[in-house]
This record gives structure tokens, sequence and C-alpha cells, in this order.
């Protein structure tokens, strides 16, 4: 026999001992998967890639996208960055996404799919990986007896072992930088509400829209030098990091909007997003089962967010001071009760889990200021109280600018005198101006609006007047008859 056919006997024979393995190798797995149970599967898959990894040169890191209940930086940066690096010689699917208000096509990576950087020499293989996992304890209100499915998911960074320190020191910061970079650049503000079906999935808790209010400080209708106050203390507090770390406080300030309704409380949580490129978080707590759901929710919120808590006086009831209201109930009365406590909240706004981030603003807002607990209301949980006032002088010439487009006009001197002397909300005032494109027709409907308010509060402190002096003349004549 030649050397030639000794040669291709050779590669035959290891050629069919591979295949033989490979097909061995595929059985042993299939019988695994279907007879042996996920933890003694786990358990054998670990070690074989154990003793196959000793002969390995490479290093793989897995970035998973949760450290416990705290977002993984480096898991978010990749996420972003990786989109750059997406090549169409090795990459086969591709997830393609496109959101109003956004210009360019988002493009990224599916699971499964690998990405291959280069970085200083190094090569560097990511693989996104996803995979279903169920949870039997959970609280669904549609469907009880069902099981949540829920995604894990995380990167696996494979690469030469003696690139270790490299990525360690200089590319995980490389492209949490990079990616910052492209958020920022491309950032739409959104608002995010809970997913109430997701609450055992931390990537799933909140669901986001584009938030596309038009509100900024040049358009709410309020006073110049609360603008002026409310921007100051916005920039003093985003550039203020090191000192909140040198002080030992969390990066977060409160605030609190207080006011009736119609006044702009809404409008200006959109003007302060706007104004620092924050999103907005809604959170409704009237829908939490307990404290523990209020402190996935917090961790679960980005950094640089705005986080609303809206109508605080009636959203909750505050069970550490209710007690005694359900104490009174008869016996076998039944109500379901939020379980969302006076300490829970306060712990979420100025306790431990409050620090749990960095950079978020917390609002609330009330109709009722004086219904608020005291506790609620000291500095470190709402900083900075912004009574939302009815509309004034002031604020009736913004409108008159944004809707109308006039700075000046003879009727102006008589509705500013009546807005003065009538109680009218801004968004009342927005209404009328609203009615018709032509400014005389439109000032003259606002003062036959404002006159009739006008007269409705005379009115009405007229019968207030009346009704205390029947009750003076009753309890005199209750005295001349004691």
């Amino acid at each position: 026999m030649s050397s030639t056919d000794s040669k291709l006997a050779m590669a035959k024979t290891v050629l069919s001992t591979a295949a033989s393995v490979a097909a061995t190798a595929m059985v042993v797995r299939s019988v695994a998967t279907d007879f042996l149970p996920p933890e003694f599967q786990n358990y054998i898959f670990f070690n074989l890639r154990n003793f196959f990894s000793r002969f390995s040169s490479h290093l793989t890191m897995v970035i998973d996208e949760f450290d416990g209940l705290v977002n993984n930086q480096i898991y978010d940066a990749a996420n972003v960055y990786l989109s750059t690096k997406i090549s169409p010689t090795t990459t086969h699917r591709l997830k393609v996404t496109k959101i109003d208000d956004e210009k360019s096509i988002n493009v990224s990576m599916d699971r499964n799919e690998e990405v291959t950087d280069l970085f200083d020499g190094a090569k560097l293989k990511w693989i996104w990986l996803c995979h279903q996992v169920e949870s039997k304890h959970f609280y669904n209100r549609r469907d009880m007896n069902s099981t949540l499915r829920s995604e894990v998911r995380s990167f696996e960074l494979t690469f030469h072992k003696k690139h270790k320190q490299k990525v360690l020191e200089s590319y995980f910061p490389y492209i949490m930088k990079e990616a910052k970079s492209m958020k920022d650049e491309k950032k739409t503000v959104k608002i995010f509400t809970v997913d109430y079906e997701n609450m055992f999935n931390l990537a799933d808790l909140w669901t986001a829209v584009n938030l596309n209010h038009p509100a900024t400080f040049e358009t709410v209708a309020m006073d110049s030098e609360m603008k002026k106050m409310i921007l100051e203390d916005l920039e003093r507090f985003v550039n203020r990091k090191d000192f909140y770390r040198k002080v030992g406080k969390a990066w977060k300030r409160g605030y609190l909007l207080y006011g009736p309704p119609g006044t702009g409380k809404s409008s200006l949580i959109a003007a302060m997003a706007n104004y620092l490129n924050f999103d907005v978080y809604d959170l409704e707590l009237t829908g939490l089962r307990c404290n523990s759901d209020l402190r996935r929710l917090l961790v679960a919120t980005a950094n640089r967010s705005i986080l609303v808590v809206e109508d605080i006086d009636c959203t909750i009831e505050l069970q550490d001071r209710m007690a005694l209201a359900r104490a009174s109930q008869p016996h076998g009365f039944h109500q379901e009760e939020n379980k969302v406590t006076l300490s829970g909240l306060l712990n979420f706004v100025d306790g431990l889990w409050s620090s749990c981030g960095d950079e978020r603003i917390i609002v609330f807002t009330t109709n009722h200021k004086d219904k608020l607990d005291p506790a609620l209301l000291r500095p470190g949980r709402m900083d900075i109280h912004i009574h939302m006032s009815y509309c004034t002088p002031c604020g009736f010439k913004l409108l008159a600018s944004n809707y109308l487009g006039i700075t000046d006009y003879e009727l102006f001197g008589e509705i500013e005198e009546l807005i003065q002397s009538t109680e009218v909300t801004p968004a009342e005032v927005a209404e009328q101006l609203l009615k018709t494109d032509d400014p005389d027709a439109t000032l003259s409907g606002l003062i036959d609006f404002l006159q009739g308010k006008r007269k409705e509060k005379e009115e009405d402190d007229a019968k207030k007047v009346v009704e205390v002096e029947s009750i003076e003349t009753e309890e005199k004549k209750e005295e001349q008859e004691g």
C-alpha cells in the first residue's frame, strides 16, 4: 500500500471515529435530557465543561442581566454597545425595531447569536443567551392556577486567558462609556407603567411608551420666580454627585406638588422630564399587594429617572394609621386590603432601599396637602413643596402667548383684574383660549367666563355668610333658652 493510500485510510478511520463519538454524545445528551432530572443534568454538563476547559486556552465570562434584584450595568452597556458590532457575514438573525419619534431603525442581535469584537489586539466573542423558567408562586388576578413563564437573559464573553486583566480593567469600562454616549445621543424620553402580570420578572416589571408631552418650562403657566427656583434646584441636584457621596446621602430628590386639580401638576412633571431628559416611571400604589412589591419596582427603575406617585392622599390606605378604623368594623366584616404600609412607603422614599440607584427624582402629587401624614412631609422625603396655585396674571399672559401668539392686548387689563379676584385654574383659562383663533372674540369670551366664575364665587360666599349667621343665631337662641 502506498503512503498516500495509508494516509487516506487513516484519515477515514479518524473521521469515522469522530463521527461515532459525536453520534454517541448526541444519543447520551438526548437520553440525559429525556430521563435525568434537570439538577442531575446540570451537574453532569457542568463537570464535563470543567474537564474540557482545562485543555482550553480561552476563558468565558457570564454576564447576567441582574445581580440579585439590581440591574447589571455591564449587561445593559453590552446590550447597547454590541448593536454597533453586528456583522452581516457572521450574524444570521437580527432584531429590528422602529420607535415613534426616533429617526433611525434600531438593529440588535437576536438570542443565541454571536458577535465578534476586536479591542487593543484582543479578539472577543459575545453570545446572547436566553432561556425560559417557570414560577408557580406568583399573583395573577386572571388565572390563579397557571404558571408564570419568565425569560432569563445573559451574555457569554469568550477570549484568550492572557487578556483577562485587559478585559476587566480596560474593555468593560470602555463599553460602558461608549454605551452611555450612544444612549444619550439617541435617547427619547419614555414613560413607564407597571405590568402587574409580570411582577416576578424584573426585566418586564415596567412597560414603556414614548413620552410625547410637549410641556417645557417656557410653556408651563406658573409664577416665573417659582419656575426659576425649580430650574436652579434641578441643576444643582444633577451636578452634585460628589457632594451627595461626600455627605453620605442617597443621590435623590423629593418633590411634593400640591394644589387643586387643573393647576398644571402633570405639565410640570413633563417639563421636568423634558428638561433633564429623564424617563418617567408612573407608580400606581393601589395595584400593589405588599411592601416587597414596592421594593421590587424601585430596584427595577433606571438611574436618571423621575418616579411619580400621583394623588398620594387617596391612592393608598396607609394601614399603620388605619388600624383603629379597621378594628372598629363589625365582627365578620371583610374588605380586601391594600397591604402597602406607611412604614413600607417611608422606607421606599427615605430608607435603605431608597439608595438602590443614583440621580433619581421622586415626585408626589396631591390635591389636599393637609391629608398627608406629617412623616411623609419632612425634608429627605419631600424636600421641595411646590404650591400649584390658581391662575395668576403672569400665568395668563404666558397662556395668551402660547395659545393666541399675543403678548399684549387692550383687554388684558380687565382680564388680569378678574383673574386676581377669581379662583380659576390654568386649565380652565386654556380651555377658553382654545375656542377660536380670533384674539378679540376669544378674550371677550374669557371675560364673560371669568365674570360668571366671580359671580358664582360671590353667591357661594353669600350663602356661607347666611349659613354662619343662621348657626350663630341658633346657638344664641339655645343659650337664651338654656
